[in-house]
């Protein structure tokens, strides 16, 4: 699932924008708020409990695709799953610490962006290891589905992405939603919105922008054309 942008905005401060490509089955049609012991979290959650993308009040965001440098074989049963695993992640003081001790084994292979109180990181898990590296949180970044797009299709749309940047000067929700949500040739099993006999399809585009004291989840249900937002104060910056 999903096509995944992320643009900063100002010095810590970004828009990450996520296609989720699924079963429509596994559409959820508004926003779940959770309060932990030392923050609150916003997500849209799947109907296995799980979500693909969620933010937190301690300044943490993630992120997450299926599969990881390539399409993969799939041999379940699986542990657990890769939704549960996103929500598992703000237990984690860190993206490091989450690195170094989350068993991550027997788990199917995912991508996972992960924002961490202003810096960036790229974690994929393959059949064998898991692969962590930090990135330039003041670059422009797109991922593409391993599962779902071929090499060849996932160079195609990072041409998009770069041809967008260089005709689009102003980077904001509304700019960003429509590369998102208009971007394609035609080709409807591989378009941003995209649709595959109606058994996988782009169910919904959701936006995460965080600002210097909040953060704000737009969800755009795109089967039930239903938006939803929610907004969490941050509990500080870092120093």
């Amino acid at each position: 699932m999903c096509t995944v942008s992320f643009i900063p905005t100002s010095p810590n401060n970004f828009i990450l924008t996520s296609n989720r490509d699924e079963s429509p089955l596994r559409s959820p049609e508004t926003i779940s708020y959770r309060k932990e012991k030392n923050h609150e979290l916003i997500f849209p959650q799947d109907i296995k409990g799980g979500t693909w993308i969620c933010a937190s009040s301690d300044n943490k965001l993630i992120c997450i695709l299926n599969g990881a440098f390539q399409k993969h074989n799939r041999i379940p049963p699986y542990r657990k799953s890769r939704g549960i695993i996103a929500l598992d992640f703000f237990n984690a003081p860190s993206a490091e610490i989450f690195f170094k001790e989350y068993d991550l084994e027997n788990i199917e292979p995912f991508t996972m962006v992960i924002w961490d109180n202003g810096r960036l990181f790229e974690l994929r898990r393959d059949e064998k290891k898991t692969h962590f590296k930090q990135l330039d949180e003041n670059q422009k970044y797109l991922w593409s589905c391993a599962t779902l797009y071929t090499e060849e299709v996932k160079e195609k749309r990072q041409m998009w992405f770069q041809e967008w940047l260089k005709t689009s000067p102003i980077m904001n929700k509304k700019n960003i939603f429509d590369f998102h949500k208009n971007t394609g040739d035609g080709d409807i099993y591989n378009d941003f919105i995209m649709n595959r006999k109606n058994i996988v399809r782009t169910v919904s585009i959701t936006q995460v922008e965080k600002n210097n004291d909040s953060i704000q989840l737009n969800y755009n249900d795109l089967l039930r054309d239903n938006f939803v937002s929610k907004e969490i104060e941050l509990l500080g910056e870092p120093v």
